[in-house]
């Protein structure tokens, strides 16, 4: 499993508005083979930086099938405008567990 994160910094006085748009655009990412899960988490210390974190099978997943995808177009055209800066995407593995 490959999980996709990425700190949202959404521009002040936009919050309700970018959980309303999160919400509706949650179908378009969902929708993608690989999908694994989803959460958007609001940060307690900076009202308007939100966590994002995506569950994928596969790099490629999201890489190629969501990013390749017309779904995309729609998740940028309804989400991209709320960010400033414009949010880093990172891509990790496995979790890294002790051996006792």
């Amino acid at each position: 499993m490959i999980l996709e994160s990425a700190l949202l910094n959404v521009k002040p006085g936009r919050e309700t508005e970018f959980e309303t748009a999160m919400r509706a655009a949650r179908p378009l990412i969902a929708a993608t083979p690989g999908f694994q899960g989803i959460e958007v988490r609001r940060c307690l210390e900076t009202p308007n930086r939100y966590l994002l974190l995506v569950r994928w099978a596969r790099l490629e997943d999201h890489t190629q099938g969501f990013r390749g995808s017309d779904r995309y177009q729609e998740w940028r055209a309804r989400l991209h405008d709320f960010y400033d800066p414009f949010p880093t995407v990172e891509h990790f593995g496995a979790p890294i567990h002790d051996e006792a």
